[in-house]
């Protein structure tokens, strides 16, 4: 067995045995903080470009984003722009355009 093979299951032995010991109460599980980066500030262009490369109507976008037709139609025209999760939303279809369909479902 590879240094890599028995390193990764030396690696699963030990979270078992550590999830044996939390549950008969030896240990508690430590909480990790996880550093997430922000998300992208997407521009004007940036959001129309990326709505036309997904193939749907601002409609559809809008509804995906669980926002108003007139909201991503701001967004596009340089009016407002995108926060908080919403970006988030955004930089997920950026990375992963094929989570949408032609309908607009994910």
């Amino acid at each position: 067995m590879s240094k890599e093979k028995i390193g990764l299951f030396g690696a699963l032995k030990s979270s078992l045995e550590d999830v044996e010991k939390f549950y008969e109460g030896k240990i508690t599980l430590k909480n990790y903080e996880r550093s997430v980066s922000k998300p992208h500030k997407y521009t004007s262009e940036e959001i129309a470009e990326l709505r036309k490369r997904l193939k749907i109507s601002q409609a559809i976008f809008a509804n995906l984003c669980n926002v108003s037709t007139r909201t991503v139609q701001s967004w596009e025209q340089g009016i407002r722009i995108p926060t908080g999760a919403t970006l988030r939303l955004l930089e997920i279809f950026d990375v992963n355009p094929g989570i949408i369909n032609q309908q607009g479902l994910l």
